[in-house]
């Protein structure tokens, strides 16, 4: 019962992790990289579907990306789904071939971006404690309805904040990576 409920968090929390890990993806750090464009969808033949289904997605140097769509017929629809994604970029299309050419980033523009990174990081740390708060209420539902003993609740206690301080290490790791890449120029 117990080890259900600490499965059950371990698992909430990676999920937690994994959107966290995707929206610090979807955040620029003035490199190329094919990532960037991971979360885009495109419209073929009236069903949205991922970028990277749909085009060929590479990496020309370190400040162009080049997407090559794999029928004709989609360079048009995924240069609309590139100008009204939230990239705040104008691709430029040469015949087949779509380049993403990524401007540097401002000083000013880098720290808005680590600040993006933070309050995302925050939010993933909540999440995580929710988590926590929940598995801990349901512990001591079970202890109230005597279903587990005393020690066995505090046991559970523990592992779930375990659980949780290894989640929230990661979330740290994570941003402080994603940071120090914005501030390399």
């Amino acid at each position: 019962m117990i080890n259900e409920i600490k499965d059950d968090a371990q698992s909430r929390m990676d999920k937690s992790i994994e959107s966290f890990r995707i929206s610090l993806q979807k955040i620029r750090t003035g490199r190329a990289h094919p990532s960037l464009l991971s979360h885009l969808t495109v419209s073929y033949y009236g069903v949205e579907t991922p970028l990277t289904q749909a085009a060929t997605i590479s990496v020309q140097d370190s400040r162009t990306l080049v997407v090559q769509p794999f029928e004709a017929s989609m360079v048009q629809p995924v240069e609309k789904a590139l100008m009204e994604s939230d990239l705040g970029i104008t691709p430029n299309t040469a015949g087949n071939v779509i380049r993403l050419p990524l401007p540097a980033l401002t000083e000013e523009r880098r720290r808005d971006m680590t600040k993006i990174v933070r309050s995302e990081a925050e939010a993933a740390k909540v999440a995580i404690r929710n988590i926590r708060r929940d598995s801990n209420s349901t512990l001591k539902e079970f202890e109230s309805e005597k279903e587990i003993s005393e020690d066995e609740l505090h046991k559970g206690e523990d592992d779930v904040q375990k659980i949780t301080d290894l989640h929230v290490k990661k979330i740290d790791e994570m941003s402080a990576v994603k940071e120090k890449e914005l501030m390399e120029i």
